[in-house]
């Protein structure tokens, strides 16, 4: 009994810690942009809000780093220790590489984004390359289930980014300041990545070519999927402002704020399961586990919205959205359908399938020529739980039916090929 019980005790154990780390991360994150909203005013927090739309979209490679590493590693468990020493190298080259191509687009985004300072768009740069580094040290962590130091890798991120940035803009109430913060604090969980995974590692003996130059390959195809499901994700607000008043785009706006925390709510399921769902003969298994949790975690939240809507609004905004409040729920539906959705596009780069990646794309061609036609903010969420639905049924049957593409990684000698 004993055999049998320790594994599961240790996989409760490691869920509930990263759950725990995981949402105090995202708490930590709300509650440094509004501590900057609140200290900045508004043009600062303004061209902050903008610096950070840009780090949300080049942490994509950090994403794919992580989901490349965790797979490989998940998929060749014999093969741990050669795979960790390929994937921690190129994640060093990719960090120097993308904090050296952030420091050269510098001009550019002083310029597009009116910032008005050069060293404030060079931060980019600071806080692009151990966030990268980050994502491949995660990666390894989760392809070993090593939970408690990526949970504390977590628990750094978002706390960082609290300690060094709150105590620069009480000082220094400017955007360079919070920025700052965000760049200083993404060492943190580097130091903590550093410390577990420290050990020394065998050379990776390659027939040809360079060492790591297919997993980039595998990095590159994961970052484009995770961007589609990012474009797709957050797509809906730009059409809004699009199409919408500039009231009802606002109304809008407030119920995402709920799509984000039930999307947010179950991502420590994404991170415990993808490791499984790469590992041969587990994936269906804890994939369908994955999504019953996470549907049962969007009911609760859509049982919560309706059953209290006054304080699903007071979430969103308040008494100055109370417009929104009857069409609440279908906002908690569409976080409920974008966290499956998400679950299933990791399963698909667990078993390298390609048609769930085609498949976002087009969803996404889909919602923006139909948002075209909506003149409410109630036509246009209804519209985006329809293509989520759609999308949830055609990707889950594509995990159901389809086999994996590629087959696992071959002997050591070819790991880093």
């Amino acid at each position: 009994m004993t055999s049998t019980t320790a594994p599961t005790t240790r996989r409760l154990r490691g869920g509930a810690s990263i759950a725990v780390a995981m949402g105090v991360m995202n708490v930590a994150t709300y509650g440094y942009t509004v501590a900057a909203a609140h200290l900045l005013g508004r043009e600062p927090f303004g061209a902050f809000s903008a610096l950070m739309g840009v780090l949300l979209v080049v942490n994509v490679l950090s994403l794919g780093l992580q989901a490349t590493g965790a797979r490989r590693i998940s998929a060749a468990p014999a093969q741990t220790e050669e795979i960790e020493r390929v994937v921690l190298g190129v994640g060093v080259r990719s960090a120097l590489g993308l904090g050296a191509l952030c420091l050269l687009a510098s001009p550019v985004l002083n310029t597009v984004l009116q910032l008005h300072s050069l060293p404030t768009a060079m931060l980019v740069a600071l806080a692009a390359a151990p966030l990268t580094l980050m994502g491949a040290q995660a990666g390894v962590l989760q392809g070993e289930r090593r939970w408690e130091p990526l949970a504390l890798v977590y628990l750094t991120q978002g706390l960082g980014r609290v300690a060094c940035g709150l105590g620069l803009m009480a000082v220094w109430p400017t955007e360079f300041a919070a920025m700052l913060g965000v760049a200083l604090g993404a060492w943190l969980p580097v130091l903590v990545g550093w410390v577990a995974l420290r050990r020394p590692r065998p050379e990776v003996e390659t027939p040809e070519g360079h060492p790591g130059v297919e997993l980039l390959r595998e990095v590159g195809r994961s970052s484009q999927a995770l961007f589609a499901f990012f474009a797709l994700s957050n797509a809906d607000i730009l059409v809004a402002r699009a199409v919408l008043p500039d009231d009802q785009a606002g109304l809008y706006a407030a119920g995402l704020i709920l799509v984000k925390a039930v999307l947010f709510l179950p991502q420590f399921v994404v991170v415990i399961a993808f490791p499984s769902m790469a590992s041969d003969g587990a994936s269906r298994r804890a994939l369908l586990l994955s999504l019953s949790t996470t549907a049962v975690l969007g009911a609760c939240a859509l049982g919560g919205t309706l059953l209290l809507p006054d304080l699903a609004l007071l979430f969103v905004g308040g008494s100055d959205f109370d417009d929104i409040k009857s069409e609440l729920w279908l906002f908690a539906i569409v976080g409920t359908l974008l966290a499956m959705l998400q679950l299933l596009l990791y399963s698909a780069l667990a078993r390298r399938q390609g048609r769930a990646i085609l498949a976002l794309w087009t969803g996404l061609v889909v919602l923006v020529a139909g948002a075209l036609t909506v003149e409410s903010v109630g036509s246009l969420i209804v519209l985006v739980v329809v293509i989520d639905a759609c999308l949830f049924v055609c990707l889950l049957t594509l995990a159901l039916l389809d086999r994996p593409a590629v087959a696992p990684e071959a002997a050591p000698a070819r790991v880093g090929d």
